[in-house]
């Protein structure tokens, strides 16, 4: 569900930076605040979760190049990963990792425009970790986390995050003045479509989720009862699984992603007969630009060679840099955190 430039008007793309910028801001206040345990309760980022931040923003950037088939559609969805980001870090954490992932895959594989940067973030990150997380996930597993309420609040929170953050494409493609995407027609092809892309998400975060459960709970379980974890209670169990699951994911299953156009796509497809707009103007020749310019591997392949080892590279050398940049952003906070405390 990456927009690109041409679906927005530049109005609506600056406005939704601005958006997408303030929840940023208010998620970094959030997660720098004070380290203190009084009760238990994080009021700040639990540092034994930082080297989480980094490994997690690298497997949803990895997941997200796996497009699963959607059948009988001939299209594909891929995963979102905030619920899956929210349910281990907790929601602001999770919201800078998602952003991270998609600023990097805008910069360096031209997937998703910048100027349609704002949007991705909201519509991904503000829709799914900082509304179907707290309001949906989190209530319905508070009180009884089992594998079986697990399963349900990811399918329930996944759908309408997803359900939400597909009629926002919807409203910004209208807001823009894009006449080739009709509203009545639009949406009744987005809606459908990520309601089920939303259900294969949602089953495989419930399986991710339910693994990290068993194998080490006081991961979840803080996250959701917004608890550090215990002082003796070592991540590395659960990281070093992750981070195998993410190479094996980025080197070797997206090969094997599906060829279909994603949602979004093969909606624009069926509505205004393409699945790629045009659009002129300053701005827009701006921000392609600067993405021509950063982008080493657009379309995550190398440039005029359609080798397929460049997916496997792509999708590994995007997985370090994504946790190279979400991991140095958590300690970045941590370090201005402790040197406020001291002052």
């Amino acid at each position: 569900m990456h927009m690109a430039d041409a679906l927005l008007s530049p109005a609506a793309g600056g406005t939704m930076w601005v958006a997408s910028a303030a929840a940023l801001g208010l998620a970094v206040k959030k997660i720098a605040g004070s380290n203190s345990r009084s009760g238990g309760i994080a009021s700040g980022l639990d540092e034994k979760k930082i080297p989480l931040m980094g490994i997690m923003g690298a497997f949803v950037f990895a997941g997200q190049m796996i497009n699963f088939t959607i059948p009988g559609t001939g299209s594909s969805g891929h995963i979102g990963g905030g619920i899956l980001l929210a349910a281990l870090l907790g929601p602001w954490p999770a919201f800078i990792t998602l952003a991270s992932v998609l600023i990097i895959q805008c910069l360096f594989f031209a997937d998703g425009g910048l100027l349609a940067y704002g949007c991705n973030v909201f519509n991904m990150g503000v829709c799914s970790a900082l509304l179907a997380y707290p309001f949906v996930f989190k209530p319905l597993v508070k009180k009884n986390l089992n594998a079986k309420t697990i399963t349900a609040a990811s399918i329930l929170s996944v759908v309408i995050g997803l359900q939400a953050g597909a009629f926002c494409v919807v409203l910004e493609t209208l807001f823009s003045g894009v006449t080739e995407l009709p509203f009545g027609v639009f949406a009744l092809l987005m809606q459908p479509i990520h309601l089920a892309i939303g259900l294969g998400e949602g089953f495989v975060t419930a399986a991710v989720l339910c693994f990290v459960h068993k194998v080490q709970p006081e991961i979840l379980g803080g996250a959701v009862s917004e608890k550090f974890m215990p002082a003796p209670v070592s991540a590395k169990k659960i990281l070093a699984v992750l981070a195998a699951l993410t190479l094996v994911t980025a080197g070797l299953l997206s090969l094997f992603a599906s060829a279909y156009p994603d949602g979004l796509e093969w909606s624009m497809e069926r509505t205004a007969g393409t699945a790629e707009l045009e659009r002129e103007g300053p701005v827009y020749e701006a921000a392609g630009s600067v993405v021509e310019t950063t982008a080493f591997m657009p379309g995550y392949a190398f440039k005029e060679n359609e080798n397929p080892a460049g997916t496997s590279l792509a999708g590994i050398a995007g997985s370090i840099i994504t946790l190279v940049l979400a991991g140095g952003i958590a300690f970045v906070i941590r370090a201005v955190r402790k040197k406020t405390a001291a002052a």
